[in-house]
């Protein structure tokens, strides 16, 4: 990789991150010495670009907490398998967020030129991914699991187990579980204080607590 390639990579690699990694990190990242990062990261404080060193546990180098980052620039190529990833893990259903999905997605196609998305996309049609897509969902219940664990708000969600007892609970989302065939929430139940899985395709309702 040339300097100016590195730097550029390197640049790009802080703005995405925001958080502090170390010099160390950072020369393993880019396959090059200590003291070259440290050249590097004095010709990115040259160039305007913010740097800063941050001490303490998670610190390191990072981009000033109040820098505004300009807009995101993909290479056609890059854009297009970001494209394709996504539309497997929507196929597939990998993620439970699927609207959030499909609008990141157009803002990434975007990118392309109408020349690139023809020649590309089409390209990436001869892409063959073969799984068992997860169980499918409630729209209703994808968007208020959503919005719970995005903004770490309870959920009152209707539950049907292997019995088929339906039942209400209120639960607080600690993670989200992919598995092969189904998606699970791995929720403390707010009642009984007790920690459980719970199928996503067994919630018949949920709704997000006070909203």
């Amino acid at each position: 990789m040339q300097r100016t390639e590195r730097l550029f990579a390197l640049a790009e690699y802080l703005r995405g991150r925001r958080t502090g990694v170390t010099a160390e990190v950072l020369a393993e990242r880019f396959s090059v010495t200590v003291r070259t990062i440290y050249r590097d990261l004095d010709a990115l404080r040259a160039a305007a670009l913010p740097v800063g060193a941050e001490r303490g546990r998670g610190g390191g180098y990072a981009l000033d907490r109040g820098y505004s980052l300009p807009p995101v620039n993909f290479t056609a190529r890059e854009a297009a398998l970001v494209v394709a990833l996504g539309r497997f893990a929507i196929d597939m259903r990998l993620l439970p967020f699927t609207g959030t999905l499909e609008s990141a997605l157009d803002k990434v196609r975007s990118a392309l030129s109408t020349s690139a998305q023809r020649e590309l996309l089409d390209r990436l049609r001869e892409l063959t991914f073969l799984g068992v897509p997860s169980l499918p969902t409630r729209k209703p219940v994808r968007e208020a699991l959503e919005r719970a664990w995005f903004e770490r708000q309870p959920l009152r969600i209707t539950y049907v187990d292997s019995n088929f007892l339906e039942t209400v609970r209120e639960v607080r989302v600690e993670s989200v579980v992919m598995d092969r065939h189904e998606t699970r929430l791995d929720a403390v139940d707010l009642a009984s204080g007790e920690r459980r899985h719970f199928r996503l395709d067994r919630i018949t309702r949920a709704e997000v607590v006070g909203a």
